[in-house]
């Protein structure tokens, strides 16, 4: 079954790149950008997060917060905010990967012939209730802060 706007988010505790667990049921009352990424300081994970960063004083002004996923570590993760100055949360969803199959954002890929599962580059923004406000299944790596901002009137 897919998920659909107005579907309550599917609720998780990951840790962050210092490894202290963060629970989306702590966050209720605030707006959340969930984005699940492949991997760490590649090019589209790079540019996704810095305009990420770039943005960060309209989501902040807003009071949302950012919460990117991929199946990296913790060590990754904080070396990944160091290099590019993050101000934003990266959280580890290890292999299974059961939070991000949660949000139909892992599955199979395919890549110069090859099958293999991955990470998906989706974006999920998520209520103060709870609830799934919007989804985005088909990201442009460098805009999607810039396309959130735009969507929700926040520009």
């Amino acid at each position: 079954m897919a998920l659909s706007i107005g579907d309550p988010a599917p609720d998780f505790t990951l840790p962050d790149q210092s490894g202290e667990p963060v629970a989306l049921a702590d966050l209720r009352g605030q707006r959340v950008v969930l984005y699940f990424y492949p991997k760490d300081d590649t090019p589209g994970c790079t540019k996704e997060a810095c305009n990420f960063r770039d943005r960060w004083a309209a989501f902040e002004a807003h009071g949302i917060r950012v919460l990117g996923v991929s199946k990296d570590g913790t060590t990754s993760h904080g070396k990944f905010v160091a290099k590019y100055d993050l101000p934003f949360t990266l959280l580890t969803d290890a292999e299974p990967c059961p939070v991000a199959a949660a949000y139909e954002s892992y599955g199979l890929k395919k890549f110069m012939g090859r099958e293999y599962m991955g990470m998906m580059r989706h974006t999920f923004v998520i209520d103060g209730e709870g609830r799934l406000e919007r989804i985005y299944t088909k990201v442009k790596a460098d805009t999607m802060a810039d396309d959130i901002l735009r969507d929700l009137g926040l520009d």
